[in-house]
């Protein structure tokens, strides 16, 4: 074994602010919804935008780092090793069976993590961020001639997408779990080493 370090410290800057941030997003989010009443339709509403505000300036860094340190290479999706991957995340890990894809410096997802964090990339965070403009900025579009059922469609959308987002923090939170003990993967993404195999 080996140690190796994995996550360099902007990635887990990164990672962790998102986490507060979509976490942050999620309360207050679920709160202005009316899911339930904690902050306060105001201060939640104030909130919301804020972090909202917040995850946009993240994202721009984060899309900047991904570019320009080549990292947006490890959410290329690859079907090498997407069924014994599905077949051990159904069944495999539940057995004790060894992992099908061993993590590398410049390999850190397995192919469903990759399809996960594509999707999430590209489909769960613009349609949060664009839905959450259009809702921002509706009083404006409308004056520019925007028709009244484009908030209706901007706020459905955002909620829909708020649920995605739950989905994919509960997925992500449970598959942090299954590293060779329940805490590897985690205090990896803390300190950004981690013990891998020797090739």
């Amino acid at each position: 074994m080996t140690r190796v370090l994995l996550y360099l410290r902007f990635e887990r800057f990164w990672h962790w602010a998102q986490m507060l941030l979509i976490v942050g997003l999620l309360f207050t989010g679920f709160d202005v919804h009316g899911s339930y009443h904690i902050l306060g339709y105001a201060r939640a509403v104030d909130l919301h935008n804020a972090f909202a505000l917040a995850l946009i300036v993240l994202i721009v860094f984060a899309v900047f780092w991904h570019f320009t340190t080549g990292e947006w290479k490890q959410y290329i999706p690859t079907r090498k090793f997407l069924r014994e991957m599905a077949g051990f995340y159904l069944t495999g890990i539940f057995k004790g069976a060894p992992h099908p894809v061993k993590k590398s410096r410049t390999a850190k997802l397995n192919p469903l993590q990759r399809l996960a964090y594509l999707g999430f990339k590209l489909l769960i965070i613009p349609v949060q961020v664009t839905s959450g403009l259009v809702y921002f900025f509706y009083p404006n579009l409308n004056a520019h001639g925007w028709p009244p059922w484009t908030l209706r469609a901007a706020a459905d959308a955002h909620v829909l997408g708020g649920f995605f987002l739950l989905a994919f923090l509960i997925g992500h939170v449970y598959l942090t779990t299954t590293g060779s003990t329940p805490l590897t993967n985690l205090k990896a993404m803390i300190f950004g080493w981690e013990l891998m195999e020797e090739e």
